[in-house]
């Protein structure tokens, strides 16, 4: 379609650009060398970002879940976190942190770990309670109670906050990439914008629109591994 309408001319190119025209773009950048190094920087951004915001909300919801105590400590505290606009802190990072990666790092992490969080949580405490009286009428102790009942039943809500993660992380990363990033696909962005390029701009639309369906692919791959058995509805 978007190859049909810039084609027959029904959207001209200072409109929208054509699929020829950002990828021949594509393939310059690709060429000088610029599109692997602003890839490379975003990736290790986002993936830092989001392995700490992951393992940070996964270790505050197995916290909260897994006691009473934990639910009352902290899940209140999350909850008000939860209302606060990662974005807005922004300002705050940067007089705290400065302008270089700590600031960008934090913002990933942050929008990446309240979706773990969230669903995480909700699944421990969405397991089935009969299950967990079984397991005590059978003898089963606290550890094999987490290893056979809690961890089986919280891995689709994990899963479920991942999904949502991956997508905050690029969402953030977008963002990020505005304070004072020397390289990276958001400094394409912003390089493309203030030289009113319109290819550039579409190109780097493309590349998060790629990124994204490479992560719910990665996600869709954890669930068919991880989840062999549940089955669920397929569609009908």
């Amino acid at each position: 379609m978007w190859w049909l309408l810039t084609a027959t001319g029904h959207i001209g190119p200072n409109t929208f650009p054509s699929p020829t025209a950002v990828w021949d773009i594509g393939v310059a950048l690709f060429r000088n060398g610029q599109l692997q190094s602003a890839l490379a920087a975003s990736a290790e951004r986002a993936g830092l970002g989001l392995g700490i915001g992951v393992s940070a909300g996964l270790a505050v919801a197995i916290a909260a879940g897994l006691t009473r105590l934990g639910e009352d400590v902290i899940d209140s505290s999350m909850q008000v976190l939860k209302a606060i606009p990662g974005f807005s802190l922004v300002p705050l990072f940067i007089i705290w942190m400065g302008i270089d990666e700590a600031p960008k790092i934090t913002l990933i992490a942050l929008s990446t770990s309240m979706p773990i969080y969230i669903n995480t949580y909700g699944a421990i405490r969405n397991v089935d309670a009969r299950l967990v009286e079984a397991a005590h009428t059978l003898g089963v102790g606290r550890v094999g109670l987490v290893r056979h009942i809690i961890v089986p039943g919280a891995v689709p809500g994990f899963l479920v906050g991942l999904r949502i993660s991956l997508t905050s992380a690029w969402l953030a990363l977008i963002f990020a990439e505005q304070i004072n990033a020397s390289d990276g696909i958001g400094k394409l962005m912003s390089e493309a914008r203030s030289w009113f390029r319109l290819d550039m701009m579409v190109l780097v639309v493309v590349i998060y629109a790629i990124l994204g369906l490479v992560s719910y692919s990665f996600v869709r791959f954890l669930e068919r591994r991880l989840m062999q058995w549940r089955r669920g509805f397929a569609g009908a």
